[in-house]
Parts: C-alpha cells; sequence; structure tokens
C-alpha cells in the first residue's frame, strides 16, 4: 500500500473540526468511565516533540493518555484498519497512523520519526502488545531508540487501574478508578553525529523500565 503524507497528519480545516470534536468526545467518555486523577503534570513538556512511554494493560490505555494533555498524540496502528474507509478516517483523525506488521523495522521508523520532525508527542507502548500482572514485562528498545534518533526526551507514564477497566482479554467496559502517573523526562545520550551506541540504547531502555515499574506501582497504590 502507498502512504501519502495525510496518513501522518490531515491538517485540513476539515480534519481540525473533525479531530475537535471527536476528540473532545473520547476524552469526555473516558474521564466519565475512569475517573482519571493525574499526578506530575509537571512533568510533560508544554512543547515540541517527545515519545509518551506507558505501562499497557488496557485497551483503553490509549484515551486514558488521551486524557494528560489536549495536544494531538499520534499513535501507531495497525495497517489493516485502514482498509475500512470510515474507520480508517476515525482513527487517523484522532492521531493514529497505518504500520505494517512483518515489515521492515525501518519503514515503522520512519513514519514515528517523521511524526517527531513535524513537532507531535507520539505514543509508543515499550511492553509492545497488552501485558498482565504488575510487573513490567522486558522493554523493546524501539521507544529509545525513535527518542534517540529524533533528538526528542522520552516520558514514562504509569497507568493504575486500567486493567480492571477492561483487562487484555475483555469484550466489555466496567466503569473503574485510573491513576496516572508521569515520570521526569529520560533523554538518551548521543554523540557528535547525533547517534546512541547499542550500550546507551540498552542502559537507557533499563532505566526507562526501572522507572515505568517504580510509576505503576505508585499509579496502582493509588487506586487501591
Amino acid at each position: 500500500m502507498t502512504h501519502t503524507k495525510t496518513d501522518l497528519a490531515d491538517n485540513s480545516w476539515g480534519g481540525r473540526v473533525a479531530y475537535t470534536i471527536f476528540r473532545g468526545l473520547v476524552v469526555w467518555l473516558t474521564r466519565l468511565i475512569t475517573r482519571p486523577t493525574i499526578s506530575g503534570l509537571e512533568n510533560l513538556p508544554k512543547c515540541g516533540a517527545y515519545v509518551i512511554a506507558p505501562v499497557h494493560r488496557s485497551y483503553v490505555d490509549s484515551p486514558i493518555i488521551a486524557c494528560i494533555t489536549r495536544r494531538r498524540i499520534r499513535f501507531m496502528g495497525k495497517e489493516e484498519v485502514w482498509k475500512y474507509g470510515p474507520i480508517g478516517w476515525f482513527v487517523s483523525v484522532m492521531g493514529a497512523f497505518p504500520v505494517s506488521r512483518g515489515t521492515a523495522d525501518r519503514e515503522a521508523l520512519r513514519r514515528c520519526v517523521t511524526v517527531l520532525d513535524n513537532g507531535e508527542p507520539l505514543v509508543l507502548f515499550p511492553e509492545g502488545e497488552r501485558k498482565d500482572g504488575p510487573l513490567i514485562q522486558p522493554l523493546f528498545a524501539g521507544a529509545v531508540f525513535i527518542a534517540a534518533r529524533a533528538g526528542v526526551p522520552i516520558v514514562p507514564v504509569g497507568i493504575g487501574g486500567s486493567a480492571r477497566v477492561m483487562p487484555r482479554h475483555a469484550k466489555m467496559i466496567h466503569p473503574q478508578k485510573v491513576h496516572i502517573v508521569i515520570g521526569e523526562p529520560i533523554r538518551p545520550e548521543v554523540n557528535g553525529s547525533g547517534r546512541a551506541s547499542r550500550q546507551t540504547i540498552k542502559d537507557t531502555t533499563d532505566e526507562l523500565s526501572d522507572e515505568l515499574q517504580r510509576l505503576f506501582d505508585l499509579a496502582q497504590s493509588r487506586v487501591g
């Protein structure tokens, strides 16, 4: 499939109006269902691009993350979603962009870096797909690699209670309180050419894992 710039952002007047309307509805419903409280908002950059790296325990994690900022934040989505016209249009308006599963990592990298180069925040779940349990699972290095490549910070986020709202295999949503803890930004060190070494990426990924565990534990303790 050939993608165009509109896959990354619909900045037309109609696209901006649709985003404002639908985002407002999604955030309102999410707040109604989850009654979120947030700690650490001062750690979220007020402008510029950054990678948001949340814990991932539920389908509702993405709309919960939308509640932490009024800025449009971007998400990766599997390409198959865009085969269904109205659904593809809706998720594009909401900030998602397509990535082909099973294709070379460089394609996903290019799209992520383009989003960040455009100055927009990007959500990457470093655990990959949704996980279960109280322990942070081994992280993929992609979030750190992309942040280093784009020269932007990583903002770790713990989300407590989302698994009770909609567990990984559930088909129904159950209203439950959630708490969000935003950690201090982590900026991968890069060399003079703007690249991070493999050891730096590994060390920073380990640092991110430890911080996510701390934030997740804290967020969970706030919801009981």
